[in-house]
């Protein structure tokens, strides 16, 4: 996916025009992640502003949002309604003609006689639409907001352009895009002096945990030439992130594209604009000076 992820960096950034400010959220980090993971499942674009919104609102679902109960509810439904119904007709078109994309390999997944239903299939689609551009749209997001607030890690980057790999891990620690997960106790332990029995729900602080100077040398420092990162922005073991390879190709891309494309991009506006959400941590908007 290397090439074709660059490729539609490229043709993003190529729409953007100064001199004024852009907005790289609106421009960019949102639209990046989406396309890539609606050309993996073999999904057309023609109402992907839609797939956004929905996506968008499926997402108040599971952020725990600041917004009133009944508003997330209903836009959280319309969104799941609407997504549903688009990958359905997808999985339909898929099954009666069918391709080489990751939908296409879903359906015909087999194991011992059984397969997928539609209703599995839809599910499957939906999770991978949604998750596969919310958080990747906050890391490419975040990190860019914490390079340009730290000038003297962005020029470091620019001069050693190797440090990409590692910068965005450092850029998933510094400002996770996920803040909290959940977890049941899978039996009775103990974690410094708390008792935990077998059955308890717990919620995990990701960001947190990210921060913990036990782990991180001077961990409310951004250093993009950190070596011992061993971050939980994609969580850990047995629900270690599905996505995590990609997510990480599509920051390094988007980042690399956007700051070799514009040498002179600055902030338009210091202050940053969060969504109002607990679980997933992104920006409203990020205006931004290219030249």
């Amino acid at each position: 996916m290397r090439a074709r992820i660059r490729e539609i960096a490229d043709e993003l950034l190529g729409r953007l025009k100064g001199p004024g400010p852009v907005d790289l959220i609106d421009t960019y980090a949102n639209w990046l992640p989406i396309q890539v993971i609606a050309e993996m499942l073999g999904a057309e674009l023609e109402d992907r502003r839609a797939i956004k919104v929905w996506s968008d609102d499926f997402a108040l679902l599971i952020s725990a949002s600041t917004r009133p109960a009944l508003v997330v509810a209903a836009r959280g439904a319309r969104g799941v309604y609407c997504l549903q119904r688009t990958m359905r007709r997808l999985v339909r078109r898929k099954r009666a003609n069918p391709g080489n994309s990751l939908l296409d390999a879903l359906i015909a997944a087999e194991e011992s006689g059984d397969v997928l239903t539609e209703q599995e299939l839809v599910s499957n689609a939906l999770l991978l639409l949604a998750a596969g551009h919310i958080t990747t749209t906050n890391l490419i997001g975040n990190g860019l907001l914490a390079l340009l607030q730290h000038p003297e890690q962005l020029h470091l980057l620019r001069e050693n352009p190797n440090l990409m790999p590692q910068a965005v891990e450092e850029l998933l620690r510094f400002e996770s895009p996920l803040q909290f997960t959940g977890r049941v106790a899978g039996r009775d332990t103990e974690i410094n002096g708390h008792s935990i029995k077998a059955g308890q729900t717990l919620v995990l602080g990701l960001g947190s945990a990210n921060r913990d100077p036990e782990q991180f040398p001077h961990p409310d420092r951004l250093d993009i030439q950190r070596t011992e990162n061993r971050h939980l922005a994609f969580a850990g073991g047995a629900h270690f992130c599905l996505g995590a390879a990609l997510a990480r190709l599509e920051g390094q891309i988007a980042l690399d594209a956007l700051l070799s494309r514009f040498p002179k991009l600055r902030l338009a506006d210091p202050r940053a604009e969060w969504r109002n959400a607990g679980v997933v941590r992104g920006l409203k908007r990020l205006p931004v000076y290219l030249h």
